[in-house]
């Protein structure tokens, strides 16, 4: 697949490439759509603090973790389809009710329940895989990926605009964010009736059951409870910090803890009942995949997306600092972090597709990162501010272009629970910015860039151990087993 492809709107597998990321870019512009109108919304509300919009922004992120889990479950059962309009409708809800909310209460309810909104990508991941041809794949994911987390920098250079231009006045920050809301409630609509999943004519390829990834051993089995386990259990963090920041008090952080344990508790019992009855039964050879692929991917993406959530965090107080730069100039070159999103990350899965081996171009980029990342703990006041943008700029195509070849090895992995599974590696990229930005608390800038690059070593190390070559990774169609053509027999029949 070419670059001069895309612009061939005619044929049914581009226009749903596009028309997929831009529902991607407004779930993700609306998930964005509170930093950049922060200090706004504390001068005209005349109550809201900085502390306030420190929990809004814990907020931000804590339920998108479980919710990429429980998407990704939805859309093995209904389809991307549906998945993806469904949310963007329902999301614009608590996108109003923040945009008009008058007490503290409502905003972090609200803020809260939005963050489920960061989903969103792990649904096109999946409609993706359905339209396009493993050969292809890697360029198609990076495109949608790269191009829909645009999103997030779009908001950051437009809603100000809307807000403070074309609204105004002391509510011009309210209406800004409940225009975003619904126009993403209008394209959920739109999406609905414009797309299908995959060409005509596909079987969506169904798992058995969707309340626990299904795996080949037992072996696989207990990997699968212990990577479950930071999915949910990374919100006590969330929860620890809460408490910090005088926002919960002692019964109800235990209560939260108490929560987090049953849920945890809870998903580990779903791993037993889906598992143990297909593992008596004996999972037929030619059905078997090994699930040291999925943990490899959990941790690439840690690594990677994690560590770019959390360093676009800092990255403008960081150049400020050490170059004594004007807010507005840090902010600048802070953003080439995120632009570079519309370039590298297609052209990680490009070279995933073109260099015929995807492990190589996923231990290539990992390395890459913790090099960057480890120049970057070396940068002081002594350095030329070019060396230093040029290393950030370098470093983000590394970052960014790991995310693409990632995201195009996934649906390979297996092909019936691709949405378990890019459900569960999007989640632990937002576990490794919870981690990463809780680092961050603790330490200072430079180290701060040592830890990630450590990081990301392990993660080289662990896939050049365990990631294995996909099987029929450049392959016309997916890998079917026995199990896939009996499941779709069924699917036929009802």
């Amino acid at each position: 697949m070419k670059v001069s492809d895309l612009f061939k709107i005619q044929r049914p597998d581009i226009r749903a490439l596009h028309l997929t990321w831009i529902a991607f870019f407004i779930t993700f512009y609306v998930w964005f759509n509170m930093a950049p109108l922060a200090t706004t919304m504390i001068r005209e509300t005349g109550w809201l603090t900085k502390t306030h919009l420190k929990v809004f922004a814990i907020c931000n992120v804590a339920l998108t973790i479980p919710g990429r889990l429980l998407v990704g479950m939805l859309l093995d059962k209904f389809g991307p389809r549906r998945v993806f309009s469904i949310l963007m409708v329902l999301m614009a809800i608590p996108t109003f009710v923040f945009a008009f909310g008058n007490t503290f209460s409502q905003l972090l309810v609200s803020r809260l329940i939005l963050s489920v909104v960061g989903a969103g990508f792990v649904v096109g991941i999946h409609m993706t895989a359905l339209w396009f041809k493993p050969k292809d794949i890697g360029f198609a994911e990076g495109f949608y990926a790269g191009w829909g987390n645009f999103g997030s920098a779009a908001a950051a250079m437009t809603i100000p605009t809307i807000a403070l231009q074309i609204f105004g006045g002391v509510n011009g920050w309210r209406y800004a964010i409940a225009l975003s809301g619904a126009i993403m409630a209008a394209y959920g609509i739109f999406y609905w009736f414009a797309i299908t999943d995959g060409p005509k004519g596909t079987m969506l390829h169904k798992p058995k059951k969707v309340a626990a990834m299904e795996v080949s051993t037992y072996a696989d089995m207990i990997k699968l409870i212990i990577f479950t386990i930071p999915c949910v259990g990374i919100l006590s963090i969330l929860v620890w910090r809460l408490q910090k920041l005088g926002f919960l008090g002692t019964t109800g952080a235990t209560i939260c803890y108490a929560v987090i344990a049953i849920v945890v508790g809870y998903q580990i019992l779903q791993v037993l009942l889906v598992n143990l009855p297909i593992l008596k039964k004996g999972v037929p050879e030619d059905d078997k995949y090994n699930w040291n692929q999925v943990a490899a991917l959990n941790t690439t993406y840690f690594c990677n997306f994690g560590a770019e959530l959390a360093v676009v965090s800092m990255l403008p107080a960081f150049f400020e600092g050490i170059f004594e730069l004007t807010p507005a100039k840090a902010g600048l070159i802070a953003s080439s972090f995120a632009f570079v999103n519309l370039v590298a990350r297609p052209l990680g899965g490009v070279l995933s597709d073109s260099l015929k081996s995807r492990k190589l171009v996923m231990l290539m980029y990992m390395f890459g990162i913790a090099a960057g990342f480890f120049g970057m703990g070396l940068i002081n006041s002594n350095w030329p501010i070019v060396l230093a943008v040029v290393l950030t700029i370098v470093c983000s195509m590394f970052v960014q272009g790991a995310e693409g070849a990632t995201f195009a090895i996934i649906p390979m992995v297996k092909r019936r629970i691709t949405g378990q599974i890019s459900g569960m590696a999007g989640s632990y990229g937002n576990v490794g910015a919870v981690f990463y930005l809780t680092v961050l608390t603790m330490v200072d800038s430079n180290t701060f860039f040592f830890i990630i690059a450590t990081g990301a070593f392990f993660s080289f190390l662990f896939c050049l151990i365990f990631l294995k070559e996909p099987h029929g990774a450049f392959g016309e169609e997916y890998h079917m087993s026995s199990v896939d053509r009996e499941l779709m027999k069924e699917a036929g029949h009802h």
